[in-house]
């Protein structure tokens, strides 16, 4: 536990200190990835990265025999810089990305479908704080991903279902991706199901696209932000939306429902981390018994790790339903 204490620490010393340029301008960003190169993937399959993380009561499942792809988006990790956009060839950083996010995130994905990890310019944590020039470094961001995205289309997926994946920053550009490439009647058959986490949903968005309404629901996406039960929580909160849906039950009525476990920095532990929630309004309020972050009120940093076990069960739900209904 404290090494996610000391994170955080780490992370608002190092905003504080953050030297950034009063304008955002493309050609001062640093230079954009190359997608056909593995460098440029913090996961790819059929090679060993921090997404092959898996419980020590499983066995590994070889990239051939799965069936499903996923494509996940990181959150931000960059907080401190002198230009508005990450560099992909900060190593460092790459080093934060792998070990955190892609390592405790991504790889509750992994039984089920071969995990890819776009490297991507992201904005720094500032741009979340300048109304003006934040916007230009986000967008920035996102076509990273949309690049990304369409290079794993054409030369990876195949025809392949598709979940997407992401959290924070992540899903600021993930939301804007399942819109271009899945918000229509035909192409949202591709997908099995958006785990878009960690950030403003709002159902108004999409045309077609629907927020998932129980385990098994496909084509369909799910969103939630993590509360402590009990925490007036400000109004027009940047991290929640019109779209709550519970990690337990995976529904999106108001009723407690108790996770199957979570986890923080030791996947292996004999008694996974018990953790109780329900929505109130279209905030997640949850009760947990995670050393630390229990006395947190906004439980953003975790959005993932307290429900760990109920998303990989509910990913394994969610594709099983999607070969049933499209045979």
């Amino acid at each position: 536990m404290r090494k996610i204490t000391l994170l955080v620490l780490a992370y608002s010393f190092a905003a504080l200190f953050a030297q950034l340029p009063s304008t955002f301008r493309a050609e001062e960003q640093p230079l954009a990835p190359d997608y056909s190169l593995a460098e440029n993937w913090s996961a790819l399959p059929f090679r060993a990265d921090a997404a092959d993380y898996i419980p020590a009561s499983e066995s590994w499942i070889s990239d051939s025999l799965k069936k499903v792809d996923v494509f996940y988006v990181y959150p931000t990790l960059y907080m401190a810089g002198n230009t508005w956009n990450a560099d992909v060839q900060n190593q460092k950083l790459n080093k934060r990305i792998d070990r955190y996010p892609v390592k405790y995130q991504a790889s509750v994905f992994n039984h089920v479908g071969r995990v890819y990890a776009p490297r991507y310019r992201q904005a720094i944590i500032q741009a979340y704080r300048d109304s003006t020039e934040g916007p230009k470094a986000l967008n920035f961001a996102y076509e990273d991903v949309k690049r990304a995205f369409q290079y794993y289309l054409d030369h990876y997926n195949q025809g392949r279902p598709i979940i997407i994946a992401s959290h924070s920053q992540g899903t600021n550009h993930a939301r804007r991706l399942i819109k271009e490439f899945f918000d229509d009647t035909l192409r949202k058959q591709q997908l099995v199901c958006a785990y878009i986490v960690g950030f403003a949903v709002d159902s108004a968005r999409y045309q077609v696209l629907q927020p998932c309404h129980q385990p098994t629901a496909i084509h369909c996406y799910v969103a939630w932000s993590s509360f402590r039960d009990g925490y007036e929580y400000p109004n027009n909160l940047p991290l929640v939306g019109t779209v709550c849906v519970n990690p337990i039950s995976w529904k999106l009525d108001t009723l407690m429902a108790e996770s199957r476990g979570g986890v923080m920095f030791h996947l292996n532990k004999k008694k996974p981390f018990r953790t109780k929630a329900y929505r109130k309004g279209n905030y997640l309020m949850v009760r947990t018994k995670m050393p630390v972050v229990q006395t947190w009120n906004n439980l953003h940093l975790v959005d993932y790790n307290l429900f760990w076990y109920d998303i990989r069960a509910n990913a394994q739900q969610r594709v099983d339903a999607y070969f049933q209904q499209t045979k």
